[in-house]
C-alpha cells in the first residue's frame, strides 16, 4: 500500500462493500416493514444475495492478495531471504493477511447459506474477527514513520476497531440501527483510505503534506468528521432510493392492497398513541 493506488484499491473495495451492505440491510428492513412484499423479495432471493456477496468478497480478497504479492517489487510469495538474512516486504505481507481474513468472511458467507446446518451468525463472527485482525495489523503498521503518517493510520485503526465492536454487537441483537452504524463505519473506512492516499501520495505528483506540521494533524482531525457526515448523506440517499423502489413495486403489482396496508399502519400507530 505504499502508494496512492495501494490505498485507493482497498478504499474502493470497502466502498463497494459498504454500499452493498447498506442496500441489503435497508431492503430487508423495507420488506419486513411492508410484509406484503414477501412475494416480491423472497427468502430464496436473499439467500442468493448472500451467496453472491460471499463470492464477490472472495474475489476482492484474492485480487488484493495477488496484487500485493506480484506487483513490481513485491515479495512474490517469499517471506525471508536466507542469503541476505532479512525479511522480505513485510508490509505487503501485512496487507495480504488483512485480505486473507476478509476472504474467510466471503467463504463463510457461501458455506452458511449453502449448508443449512451451519448457523448464519458465523458470518457475523468472521466479520468481527476480520475487522479486529485488520485493526491489530494497522496498529503495528507504522513503526518508525513520521508523525503525520502515524496519525492518519491511528485514525484508521480507531475506525476499524469501532467497526469491529459494532459487528460484535450484531451477534447479540438484530437492529437496523446497529447494522447502519456498521455500514456507516465501513464507508468511513473506505473514504479514509482514499484520504490517506491523497495525503501521503498525492496523485497529481505535487509535494506531499508536511509530515511535521501540527496544523495538518488538526485539519485531519476535523476532516475525518466531515467524512463521517458524508457517510450518512450516502445512507440517506440509499434509504430514499430503496424506499421508493419498494413502494413503486408495491404500487405496480398490488395497488389494491396498498390502501389496506396504509390503513393497518394508521390503526397500529393510533393504538400505540393510546
Amino acid at each position: 500500500m505504499g502508494s496512492f493506488k495501494g490505498h485507493a484499491l482497498p478504499g474502493t473495495f470497502f466502498f463497494i462493500f459498504g454500499i452493498w451492505c447498506t442496500i441489503k440491510s435497508l431492503l430487508k428492513y423495507a420488506c419486513k416493514k411492508h410484509k406484503r412484499t414477501s412475494y416480491l423479495v423472497s427468502k430464496t432471493l436473499f439467500r442468493w444475495i448472500e451467496i453472491s456477496e460471499g463470492i464477490t468478497v472472495v474475489c476482492m480478497a484474492l485480487t488484493g492478495m495477488l496484487g500485493e504479492q506480484f506487483i513490481v517489487g513485491g515479495p512474490h510469495l517469499s517471506l525471508y531471504d536466507y542469503k541476505e538474512g532479512h525479511w522480505i516486504q513485510l508490509l505487503s505481507w501485512h496487507h495480504c493477511t488483512m485480505y486473507f481474513f476478509f476472504g474467510l468472511v466471503g467463504v463463510t458467507n457461501i458455506l452458511c447459506f449453502t449448508i443449512s446446518s451451519l448457523p448464519t451468525s458465523l458470518t457475523k463472527l468472521m466479520m468481527t474477527n476480520a475487522l479486529f485482525v485488520e485493526a491489530f495489523i494497522f496498529y503495528n503498521h507504522t513503526h518508525g514513520r513520521e508523525m503525520l503518517d502515524i496519525f492518519v493510520h491511528q485514525l484508521l485503526v480507531l475506525v476499524i476497531f469501532l467497526t469491529g465492536v459494532v459487528a460484535f454487537m450484531e451477534l447479540f441483537t438484530r437492529s437496523i440501527t446497529v447494522e447502519l452504524m456498521r455500514t456507516s463505519l465501513i464507508l468511513l473506512q473506505a473514504s479514509w483510505f482514499w484520504q490517506i492516499g491523497f495525503v501521503l501520495y498525492p496523485p497529481s505528483g505535487g509535494p506531499a503534506w508536511d509530515p511535521m506540521d501540527h496544523n495538518n494533524i488538526m485539519f485531519l482531525s476535523i476532516c475525518i468528521c466531515w467524512h463521517y457526515a458524508l457517510t450518512f448523506v450516502i445512507i440517506g440517499v440509499i434509504y430514499a432510493f430503496v424506499t421508493w423502489l419498494v413502494q413503486s413495486r408495491l404500487n405496480r403489482f398490488c395497488p389494491s392492497e396498498i390502501g389496506l396496508l396504509k390503513n393497518a399502519e394508521r390503526e397500529q400507530e393510533s393504538e400505540e398513541e393510546m
